[in-house]
């Protein structure tokens, strides 16, 4: 039967309630929407399903993985490190030399270099990156660095050469640089409007401030804790070289350590006696618990940050900023690693999408199949280095050399717990443009590659 008016005036009442209601209370709607979004995804979750429940299993091992390889030696420095950019680098001089009004050959040319000097994946890179955008870095250089610190640095350059060839080891070299200046060339052109008014603001903001400690000690506490950074989680190789630097990674960051205490005593002015106290400690656990470096680091973190905190204002705000990098990144860092690990598995284990599915789909160097590579690459998650073993296998297994060089060109800087946090600095749509833009490069790397070799 038709709808008599009297039904019609309610529903139109009815939509109007809502409407209004909605209106009202926009918070409590969303919390609504998500709770019942959450309660079906609960209640309708396939358990009983083999493949299901090994997809949660390695998406919880990943994390395990991921938590006890990366966050206490990567990411805990990472953090202390972009708490100090934001409380004693002046932001005068990023502008000058990174800001939105800098020259662009400089800009881009000290963020990539910046980038490549560090050995980081693309989870570590963020807090770095976003201490250097907070502190008004221009969005071109920022991404250049962004991208060029897991793309680009030394060791994955020489690693991918000696394992995966030559030939791709240049090409992923080539690739990468060009790729950093390219992209943020890029996103500082679509962007250039709101860059120029960020730029006058931050002039205002930081007009008149003061430089608060020479340059040449501002630059050897970073170059010390970033020495402290590569040397901690330096990986195992098979190169002579190589290895003889990892046999000695350990006492060479406890150098680093002590020399980075030696330069606060003596020219930062901290007190000695309690940097002291925490270097014992840390030695204590390093000699009668060697197999726990993680232990010695959060011990020797949690010193420096305490010895911070009482020092003076801008060591309480190096420890604000560590921290709120810190609640900021990691529940991002640690859920996007969960998915990830249940979509794609672990190196060498099934997720939810079978392994063999993805070997099946980049077997040639179709544009399709490179396109396939870059965008699965740019979800999964590779910890430094990690990408080449796995491309190793891949190869190995049939897929081509161009999707190869999509992933090498578009894993190790895209991530999914990657892109969830570049979303909370940079907001959604230039996370968007910045992710579609390392997909479609790498594509278009990898399938000219691809015909050409």
């Amino acid at each position: 039967m038709p709808d008599t008016p009297d039904t019609a005036t309610n529903q139109a009442s009815m939509a109007q309630h809502l409407r209004s209601f909605w209106r009202g209370h926009p918070t409590e709607v969303k919390v609504l929407l998500g709770s019942c979004a959450g309660f079906l995804l609960i209640f309708f979750l396939p358990m009983g399903q083999p493949r299901f429940e090994n997809a949660v299993l390695e998406g919880l091992r990943l994390t395990q993985w991921y938590a006890r390889e990366h966050v206490i030696l990567c990411l805990l420095p990472a953090f202390v490190i972009a708490g100090a950019m934001a409380a004693y680098i002046s932001q005068g001089a990023v502008m000058r030399h990174l800001g939105p009004q800098a020259p662009k050959p400089v800009a881009f040319g000290v963020a990539s270099i910046a980038g490549t000097l560090l050995a980081v994946c693309s989870c570590t890179v963020l807090p770095l990156f976003g201490g250097i955008y907070k502190r008004g870095a221009g969005l071109g250089a920022a991404i250049a660095f962004l991208y060029s610190g897991p793309a680009i640095n030394v060791m994955a350059i020489v690693v991918t050469a000696k394992v995966l060839g030559a030939e791709l080891g240049i090409a992923r070299a080539v690739g990468a640089i060009l790729f950093s200046l390219v992209i943020g060339a890029i996103m500082h052109l679509l962007y250039r409007r709101e860059e120029a008014a960020r730029a006058i603001k931050g002039a205002r903001g930081f007009a008149g401030e003061e430089e608060g400690h020479p340059l040449r000690d501002v630059v050897a506490l970073f170059s010390l804790m970033i020495g402290i950074l590569v040397f901690a989680n330096w990986a195992r190789a098979d190169s002579a070289a190589w290895m003889a630097i990892y046999a000695w990674k350990w006492p060479i960051t406890a150098l680093l350590a002590a020399l980075l205490g030696w330069l606060l005593v003596r020219r930062w002015q901290w007190s000695a006696k309690p940097l002291l106290a925490t270097a014992a400690l840390v030695a204590a656990v390093a000699a009668f618990r060697p197999e726990w470096p993680e232990l010695a680091m959060v011990i020797g973190i949690a010193g420096l940050m305490l010895q911070a905190s009482r020092e003076n204002a801008a060591g309480q705000e190096w420890v604000g900023q560590s921290w709120d990098f810190t609640k900021q990144i990691v529940p991002l860092l640690l859920g996007g690693v969960l998915i990830a690990g249940m979509l794609l598995g672990r190196p060498g284990h099934e997720g939810l999408i079978p392994s063999n599915w993805v070997v099946w789909a980049v077997g040639d160097n179709s544009f399709g199949s490179t396109l396939l590579a870059a965008v699965l690459g740019a979800f999964m998650y590779f910890s430094t280095l990690t990408e080449v073993p796995i491309v190793e296998g891949l190869l190995g297994a049939g897929m081509g050399k161009g999707p190869a060089l999509a992933i090498l060109l578009a894993g190790p800087a895209l991530s999914l717990p990657n892109m969830l946090v570049i979303r909370t600095v940079l907001g959604t749509e230039k996370t968007l443009v910045y992710c579609a833009l390392v997909v479609v490069m790498a594509t278009l790397s990898g399938n000219l590659y691809g015909q050409l070799m």
